[in-house]
């Protein structure tokens, strides 16, 4: 059983929401401590900008990923193999320090008796990147969340991604990449099954 925490990614106490007043004036207290001027006319609009694309960069808190899944076709008869999604572009946030993570995700699921429509695996990978990540927790909730909704024969989830707050800051190191895996099941236990998901995906 995966938990919730590893799902929603969420730990701690949600406090109440500050109003869109609230965030666009931290916004404007941001600019000072930089040494700007929130005054000048360059600048006038650019709180309320900010938190609408807050508002889009993080619609993923106000998304269920599970309720995606919920819709099954079971009618499907006769199937048993691998089902991909590869090459799932995504851009997310860092949680350690809120710069972007552009990253592609192959997802794919060995099904039981239920198989979901495909776009909805791309569906979950958006929700979740829209969210403050680690890179770690995101790969493990995109394998709990379909293990968890559709109980499938195992799942697998691959995912490589460019950090900004690697490349742009710190070590600043521009042609660096983060893989990072995550295997149940029957993609874990079978070894003939994990090397065709790695095959199909084209990872060397």
């Amino acid at each position: 059983m995966v938990s919730s925490k590893i799902v929603n990614m969420c730990d701690g106490k949600k406090g109440p929401k500050p109003t869109r007043e609230e965030a666009e004036e931290a916004v404007r207290t941001l600019l000072k401590y930089i040494g700007e001027n929130p005054q000048r006319e360059g600048l006038i609009e650019t709180p309320a900008r900010v938190v609408r694309a807050y508002d889009e960069f993080f619609e993923g808190y106000s998304q269920d990923p599970a309720k995606e899944l919920g819709k099954t076709f079971e009618d499907i008869e006769g199937f048993d193999d691998i089902v991909l999604v590869k090459d799932i572009e995504f851009t997310s946030h860092c949680e350690h320090h809120m710069v972007p993570i552009n990253g592609v995700a192959h997802v794919a699921y060995w099904p039981d008796e239920a198989v979901v429509g495909i776009s909805k695996l791309a569906r979950i990978v958006d929700i979740l990147s829209h969210r403050l990540v680690s890179q770690e927790n995101m790969t493990k909730a995109l394998t709990g969340v379909i293990e968890k909704t559709l109980k499938p024969k195992g799942v697998a989830v691959y995912i490589e991604a460019d950090h900004q707050c690697m490349s742009i800051r710190g070590v600043k190191k521009r042609s660096s990449s983060t893989v990072t895996t995550s295997f149940t099941g029957i993609m874990k236990e079978c070894q003939n099954a994990q090397m065709r998901f790695l095959k199909m995906i084209g990872d060397r």
